[in-house]
């Protein structure tokens, strides 16, 4: 059944209820008299007549919603059903499932969640020269996608006298870091061959107060201030170097630290953030003896202290070697058709594990992440558990930086 029959049947319920007179003076907009001492409250107006359905009947309106979606644009009325009231938001969030378990992206958090274990998730980027803008969409092209591809995210690069930035958003509306759309950014050496992926996270302190600058800028705005943020160094990525020009693709490796190498064994799971504001207290176990929150999330070399016993050990990644083909003379890797133009950023990423480690032959062959070239200025980008979309983004984002003593 559609979303409109499903409204259709909602309105003859309340069309039938003792009180339809109530909920519909309640459900418009109108103004309320100063003195008016039965007048409704402002929530209850602002809940309409939608908060006054049984929980049973809403639970059973947007699962069947969240059925009957198989993708984007019909994503769009499971986000409609959120959108309505909050009672209707809390239902919607029990109910939509993280896109390791449908594949699929609902919700803004869905973009930090590990993606799916069986068939990866198909994007694609298109680079603007004349912007230094990157723009990350789902769908297998613009070709095939057209109206019904999505924009996930957008990257802006700056260059500064020492180091590359990208600065990744939600929208792109506007590129500054105050801005409620960043998420994090993706920060080169000198040379483009070592980067660091920086995300956007709630301070630990939850009493700490923005600066003096940030207070008059939101002011001026006439916006509310933003909960305090702070910047997490969560993965890193290095391009080996070839000063003497020999033959072959560039070799690269990441070290993801906010996924542990578990994550991938048999029964393992990846952390899987469910908002952008959780609160330090919502998480206990990542709060240290002394009640402080470690940087990093499992291992605390990169704050430049050695791995405790026991402690996880980051999830290293590194590029799938290829094979040598005589009749092209090039190297070459299986893109399974996503990559149809030769280019040196084309890359494959496999888990780089012992083999002592308790990880099937398998899981050590598949493709986490894969990235190439289609077009001029097009660029697909395959993705799987345990990287989340904003962490796939910011690895293929290090490949479009200039690397003169890697190839």
């Amino acid at each position: 059944m559609s979303l409109k029959n499903f409204i259709r049947e909602i309105g003859n319920i309340s069309n039938n209820s003792p009180g339809r007179k109530d909920n519909i003076m309640r459900g418009r907009s109108h103004i309320v008299p100063e003195a008016a001492a039965s007048s409704p409250s402002s929530t209850e107006i602002e809940q309409g007549q939608c908060a006054d359905l049984p929980p049973e009947l809403l639970f059973d309106i947007i699962q069947r919603v969240e059925t009957n979606d198989n993708g984007w644009p019909g994503r769009r009325d499971v986000v409609a059903c959120a959108a309505v009231c909050k009672s209707w938001r809390e239902i919607t969030k029990e109910i939509v499932k993280t896109p390791e378990q449908c594949g699929f992206f609902t919700f803004p958090i869905s973009l930090k969640q590990p993606g799916p274990r069986d068939a990866p998730i198909q994007c694609f980027i298109v680079r603007e020269k004349e912007t230094s803008t990157y723009r990350l969409h789902l769908g297998l092209s613009p070709a095939l996608s057209g109206d019904m591809s999505k924009q996930l995210l957008v990257a802006k690069k700056v260059r500064r006298p020492t180091r590359t930035d990208f600065m990744i958003y939600l929208k792109g509306g506007d590129f500054s870091k105050s801005s409620s759309d960043y998420v994090g950014k993706l920060r080169s050496n000198f040379l483009g061959t070592k980067f660091n992926i920086v995300e956007s996270q709630p301070q630990h302190d939850s009493s700490a107060q923005s600066s003096h600058r940030s207070h008059w800028k939101n002011y001026l705005k006439s916006e509310p201030p933003r909960d305090p943020m702070t910047n997490v160094n969560t993965a890193s990525i290095s391009y080996e170097l070839n000063v003497l020009r020999t033959n072959g693709p560039r070799r690269l490796k990441c070290i993801m630290y906010s996924i542990p190498v578990s994550a991938i064994e048999e029964g393992g799971t990846a952390p899987t953030p469910m908002a952008f504001t959780n609160c330090p207290e919502d998480d206990p176990s990542l709060i240290d003896s002394k009640g402080k929150k470690p940087c990093t999330g499992f291992n605390s070399t990169v704050c430049g202290n050695p791995a405790k016993p026991g402690q996880s050990t980051a999830l290293v990644l590194k590029n799938k070697a290829p094979r040598w083909h005589e009749q092209l003379q090039c190297w070459c890797l299986n893109f399974k058709g996503r990559v149809t133009v030769a280019s040196v950023k084309n890359f494959q990423l496999v888990a780089n594990v012992d083999p002592n480690q308790n990880i099937s032959v398998a899981e050590r062959d598949k493709v986490i992440l894969q990235f190439g070239k289609i077009g001029k200025d097009i660029f697909t980008m395959d993705y799987r558990y345990p990287l989340s979309a904003f962490q796939a983004f910011a690895i293929c984002l290090s490949s479009f930086d200039v690397k003169a003593v890697c190839e």
